[in-house]
């Protein structure tokens, strides 16, 4: 499989008894966080979260402080897997109905005392366009309302229940952006083998195809600039690496390059709806990393990454002022905690440990790796060994290859990884030849080849 394993010397003999460590009981590294999922409102006086009820996620509602918290939602046949704040006294969610997959857009008031049903359509199905933030009262959904293979979008008054189409799909409308405005001003097609990128001037405009790629390159819509002139992409096209491009929606030329990185693939451009400036570039390489853009931001990641040190940081949730922020951690041991960060007065709260049955210092550690395949190729992957191992070698392996199978594994708390380790075993997870995020010519040097040069790269050990 590999001429060497690079940076580290690792025996594959299935021989030696393991010393002993503390085993955990097989659900406590599956089950659900008692909370979860945590939100703030955008006056930043309330916190939101999921938690179980009846053996269901449902959305509770507390203030900041956490304490006399609202359970808003009592279903008892599927979780709640996504919601929202719309306004400070109202929250947005879609559930189904048993399973069938016809979603519907509900309305919860966040003292408990109302909620509604939006979409009361039989065999209609919901999605959210857009949350529409600087709209209280409004938000863009898709709904295949007219026709049940082409979804529409509305946009719809959350107080009145009233809707109008703002946007016809023709039927091979993929996505829709909008820009900051609220207004529908580009949208991706495809039709099975080539992608088109679609901008129109204003949304009353017909829409102009702008740059159109076969499967092997891309240019994905992001944002539009602060001006809603321009758009921001990622884009491979005519480079190996996925890079952060601004685009001229007249032409669909590169007006310039903002980000890219020789190793792997860039998508993430983060910006401030307040102060309308780009933040951050999230890069991921053996683990999560950001590139900073603006020097408020960054100054408060490092702050926070001082305080919380031995953990990834995100922010996950913000009010509208961008004073109040909630902030996740994890690490490769731990599913991690939530913060409550107050900028204004400079003090972090913890708010909830995410799994505090589980002790990290009795968890693995996931070690970066990467070793040289037989034709050459450098392959990146992960390797956790079990704890209280002097020396890795003569250890039971579980070679673990992610799905897929244009996917990656990332380093992280991994529930699998962790509990084969702590049963015992060595685990060796690879991103193979054709994992996505390491280029165009990485990923498609796994073409006509699963079961060929892929299943060498996979299984010969």
């Amino acid at each position: 499989m590999f001429k060497k394993l690079i940076g580290l010397s690792f025996s594959l003999l299935m021989t030696t008894t393991l010393p002993a460590q503390k085993t955990y009981p097989v659900k406590d590294f599956f089950k659900n966080p008692e909370k979860t999922r945590f939100q703030i409102s955008p006056n930043g006086d309330m916190l939101s979260y999921l938690a179980p009820w009846n053996n269901r996620m449902n959305i509770h509602v507390a203030p900041i402080n956490g304490t006399n918290p609202v359970r808003i939602t009592s279903l008892t046949d599927r979780d709640i897997s996504g919601y929202f704040w719309k306004n400070n006294t109202s929250i947005i969610y879609v559930r189904d109905f048993g399973g069938d997959e016809n979603f519907h857009l509900f309305l919860a008031s966040s003292d408990g005392k109302t909620e509604k049903d939006l979409t009361p359509f039989k065999d209609v199905r919901v999605s959210i366009t857009d949350q529409l933030e600087d709209f209280p009262n409004e938000v863009l959904i898709e709904m295949n309302k007219d026709n049940p293979e082409v979804f529409d979008v509305y946009r719809m008054n959350i107080t009145t229940g009233e809707m109008k189409i703002v946007a016809k799909n023709p039927g091979n409308i993929s996505g829709w952006i909008t820009d900051h405005n609220g207004q529908i001003r580009a949208a991706t097609t495809t039709d099975g083998v080539q992608t088109g990128l679609m901008v129109r001037e204003k949304e009353s405009d017909e829409f102009k195809t702008i740059i159109t790629t076969d499967f092997r390159e891309s240019a994905s819509p992001l944002f539009f600039t602060f001006d809603n002139k321009q758009l921001y992409a990622a884009s491979n096209i005519g480079r190996d690496k996925q890079a952060i491009v601004l685009l001229d929606i007249k032409t669909g030329k590169e007006v310039n390059t903002l980000f890219e990185d020789e190793e792997v693939d860039v998508s993430d451009l983060n910006y401030s709806r307040k102060r309308r400036v780009l933040t951050s570039v999230g890069i991921e390489k053996d683990k999560y990393e950001y590139f900073f853009l603006d020097k408020e931001t960054e100054a408060m990641y490092t702050r926070l990454q001082e305080e919380l040190k031995g953990y990834r940081v995100a922010i996950t949730s913000n009010n509208r002022d961008e004073d109040k922020f909630l902030i996740r951690t994890y690490s490769d041991r731990s599913l991690g905690a939530y913060y409550f960060y107050d900028k204004t007065t400079d003090k972090l709260t913890k708010l909830h440990d995410l799994s505090p049955w589980i002790n990290e210092n009795d968890m693995c550690y996931m070690q970066s790796i990467k070793y040289e395949a037989r034709d050459g190729k450098i392959i990146h992957g992960y390797l956790t060994l079990p704890n209280n191992v002097k020396e890795a070698k003569n250890l039971p392996v579980i070679i673990n290859p992610h799905g897929g199978p244009w996917a990656r594994d990332s380093w992280g708390w991994n529930p699998e990884i962790q509990f084969l380790a702590n049963r015992g075993y060595a685990v060796l997870q690879m991103n193979f030849r054709g994992s996505t995020g390491y280029g165009k010519a990485f990923w498609e040097s796994s073409f006509k080849q699963w079961g060929k040069t892929c299943k060498m790269t996979l299984l010969m050990v």
